[in-house]
């Protein structure tokens, strides 16, 4: 039993010992790669100035032809040593620029297919360009939060709802474009001319026309009218635009309207609408209200003290201050 103990430790020891020499060998493998590594580095660098004197010696000697003291060699090799070193530096700094600028276009040239992915799926956040960027000159420490890939915008979803400054300036040019369309058509229809059948009433009708602008208002048109009739009603000659009065279809019509403003909100009065240009005789003088239809009739131009005397009277008791809130029936005469 002792025996077999014995031999036992022996076994042990004798594996602890080839253990022992394995890892002896690998570190002294690995110890030969390091010096073999530093040799070569080392001869590179002695190659390299020995190359520099080399060319600083040939370029010596080529310079200094015959005899020369001691002291002109000296200054002469000092400054062939300091120009051949700019040289060297010089050309380090080109190196190290052309690697920017190589590093550079890189960067670009990654940014643009980051740009192409994500215009057709989802956009990439700048933190992973930036490990990405760390992942080719190095891995980040153990320590280093691993950053999720934010989701971007979706192409396939509808988003006309949220606001765009480009659309919005595009649709406020178009509304810009639409309105001054408008206005220069309002203004061409304002321009156009119409004949407005009329009747100077002071108990019996005289009728007249006058041409006017569709722009032109109620105030500019009995003025006109005035100047028509004041040659064959005598009452007329000293009164103003401001004592007469003009009604259309039983309604006092305001001076400071514009016969565009009833043509386009298609005003109508009690017996019919105020402006349509077809004038016909009033039907309450034919008592037939079944012709009263979409016929306009002649207004009327009265002086204001002849509409306070008989107001009470017949037609004079229908009139009523036009409003624009008012809506008269179609086909009611009271």
């Amino acid at each position: 039993m002792a025996q077999y103990k014995g031999t036992m430790r022996e076994a042990g020891r004798a594996m602890h010992l080839i253990k022992k020499r394995e890892k002896q060998k690998e570190q002294m493998a690995v110890l030969k790669q390091r010096i073999a590594e530093e040799t070569i580095s080392k001869s590179k660098v002695d190659k390299k100035f020995s190359a520099h004197y080399d060319a600083v010696e040939a370029e010596l000697k080529s310079s200094t032809v015959g005899l020369v003291t001691l002291n002109d060699m000296k200054a002469k090799q000092e400054a062939l040593v300091k120009e051949r070193e700019k040289q060297l530096a010089k050309r380090e700094q080109l190196e190290e620029r052309r690697l920017q600028l190589e590093t550079l276009r890189d960067k670009a040239r990654r940014k643009e297919q980051r740009r192409k992915i994500s215009s057709l799926s989802f956009m990439l956040d700048e933190g992973d360009e930036e490990g990405d960027e760390e992942g080719v000159g190095g891995s980040p420490g153990p320590e280093a939060p691993k950053r999720r890939r934010p989701l971007g915008k979706d192409p396939a979803v509808d988003t006309s709802f949220l606001p765009d400054r480009e659309r919005e300036e595009e649709e406020n040019q178009l509304r810009e474009e639409l309105r001054r369309e408008w206005e220069a058509q309002r203004e061409r229809v304002k321009s156009e001319e119409i004949e407005v059948t009329f009747s100077y009433w002071d108990g019996s009708g005289h009728r007249r026309t006058a041409t006017m602008h569709k722009g032109s208002t109620v105030q500019q048109f009995l003025k006109k009218a005035l100047h028509c009739l004041r040659q064959d009603f005598r009452e007329l000659r000293s009164a103003g635009v401001e004592q007469l009065m003009y009604i259309k279809e039983d309604l006092i019509l305001p001076h400071y309207h514009t016969f565009y403003d009833f043509i386009v909100a298609k005003a109508r009065g009690k017996s019919g609408p105020l402006f349509s240009f077809d004038v016909h005789d009033d039907v309450r003088l034919l008592s037939d209200a079944t012709l009263e239809k979409d016929e306009s009739h002649a207004g009327k131009v009265v002086l204001r003290s002849w509409y306070e005397k008989n107001k009470h009277i017949f037609p004079a008791s229908r009139w009523e201050p036009y409003d624009p809130e008012k809506k008269w029936d179609r086909y009611t005469i009271r």
